[in-house]
């Protein structure tokens, strides 16, 4: 059986060939029976192994050698509100931060965005890093969603594993792309609620073998 610690290693050091960090910004968790494993603050993902993941409790104590991410408030209460959420990912690829940064939510340009469960991708209002304010408006954001964006600050997504987690991360920040290429040409035409609609009900089948 694969070790929880090595496999949320393997998808930190996966960020940066991805395009999805640079350096130790950004953090991932996995759940693990009553809490979950964290990546470290500070420490680059290619120095780290098993042991360094910190090991949280959803009130908010944690064993290990290292500290936990600073950002843990929001990976602690999405695990305690969203039972079905199994993994988390944020970082600061650039399309993301650049859209957060305009605190722009994402429309719906393009059908994909219902992949993340509604019609936009919302943009959470302004809090400071590691805080517990920045925790509550990100839950507000990720209400009825699989990802968000942070302002002037990053993208967060919670999948049902690590490699859920990983792909909507690659798939969000494809779609900031996306929509900040388009909009240099013009204001990109939207699909309409009726559109969307229909793309959601198709997508709630969709893959299920």
């Amino acid at each position: 059986m694969t070790d929880l610690r090595s496999d949320l290693i393997a998808t930190a050091r996966a960020m940066q060939p991805a395009g999805l960090n640079r350096g130790t910004s950004g953090n991932v968790s996995v759940r693990h029976g009553d809490g979950f494993y964290i990546t470290p603050t500070g420490m680059p993902y290619d120095r780290l192994n098993a042991d360094d993941m910190p090991l949280m409790a959803l009130d908010g104590s944690w064993q290990g050698s290292r500290k936990p991410s600073s950002e843990w408030r929001f990976h602690r209460d999405l695990y305690a509100s969203r039972p079905e959420v199994g993994a988390i990912l944020h970082a600061h690829s650039p399309f993301a931060v650049s859209l957060a940064c305009l605190r722009l939510d994402i429309p719906p340009f393009h059908y994909m965005i219902a992949r993340f469960g509604g019609d936009t991708i919302r943009c959470a209002e302004y809090s400071i890093f590691g805080s517990e304010s920045l925790s509550t408006v990100a839950l507000t954001a990720m209400a009825g969603r699989k990802g968000c964006l942070l302002a002037n600050h990053g993208m967060l997504v919670a999948g049902r594993d690590l490699d859920e987690a990983f792909a909507l991360a690659v798939e969000l920040e494809e779609l900031c792309e996306q929509y900040w290429r388009a909009s240099q040409l013009g204001q990109p035409v939207l699909l309409s609620p009726e559109e969307m609609s229909a793309v959601l009900d198709k997508f709630a089948g969709y893959g299920q073998q």
